[in-house]
């Protein structure tokens, strides 16, 4: 019995542990939101890992629909591509820190972290002039640490209502899963770059995106920056 127990106490904290590095409404290890509020008919859509070659498409469709958007950028990527990095800022999209070199923070330290965010914080503030106040985590995930850098950055965590996996789906799986389980307050995450990889394909997300707008449109949802869907002017 004393064995039994002690297998359920470790169990249980296996548990604990995987929610609070990956759970996407944990802010165990930092300052983090995943939601808007449930009673607002808004939504925000954002996307990891660029700026990439494919950004300006993805601008081209948000500034046709007069969409507001938040982009988690990496720092390399910032670095690779500034101008398109600086095209995101001027279209009035509001800019993320996803970390430098978008690795995991699983088991890093606390000065790994800090200086991974630090960096990509430095990259976009000097290449866009914005200064992010948001960011996400590579992966979602989170690590023992990583509340203090936040705290000394400036950066409150986001993490997602809805995740598209646009990575690997068609459009029309991205669709249904985003269309599928986003409501009021709805943060989705999706994809505008592969990590740090060059000319990523991200076409499928970029047909998912064009068909999405009018659909959540059509359901009377309003498109917002995190940052709005957080802190409502109305």
């Amino acid at each position: 019995m004393v064995g039994a127990g002690v297998g359920g106490a470790v169990c249980a904290a296996s548990a604990f542990m995987a929610w609070a590095v990956r759970g996407r409404s944990s802010a165990v290890f930092g300052p983090s939101v995943w939601r808007g509020d449930r009673r607002r008919a808004a939504v925000a859509l954002t996307f990891d890992d660029g700026p990439s070659e494919s950004t300006p498409r993805l601008l081209e469709i948000l500034d046709r629909s007069e969409v507001p958007a938040t982009f988690f950028q990496c720092g390399a990527n910032v670095e690779r591509l500034p101008g398109v990095a600086r095209a995101v800022r001027k279209a009035g999209h509001e800019i993320g820190n996803h970390s430098f070199s978008h690795p995991f923070f699983s088991f890093r330290s606390a000065a790994f972290m800090e200086a991974e965010l630090a960096r990509a914080q430095r990259a976009i503030a000097e290449t866009t002039g914005a200064v992010p106040v948001l960011m996400r985590a590579p992966y979602g995930v989170r690590w023992p640490g990583l509340g203090r850098a936040q705290r000394r950055l400036g950066l409150k965590g986001v993490m997602w209502t809805v995740i598209g996996y646009d990575w690997k789906l068609t459009a029309d799986r991205i669709l249904d899963r985003v269309a599928g389980n986003a409501g009021n307050g709805a943060i989705i995450c999706l994809h505008d770059g592969r990590s740090l990889e060059p000319d990523p394909p991200v076409g499928q997300t970029l047909e998912a995106v064009r068909r999405l707008i009018p659909v959540l449109r059509g359901r009377g949802l309003k498109f917002e920056t995190v940052s709005q869907l957080l802190c409502p002017t109305n």
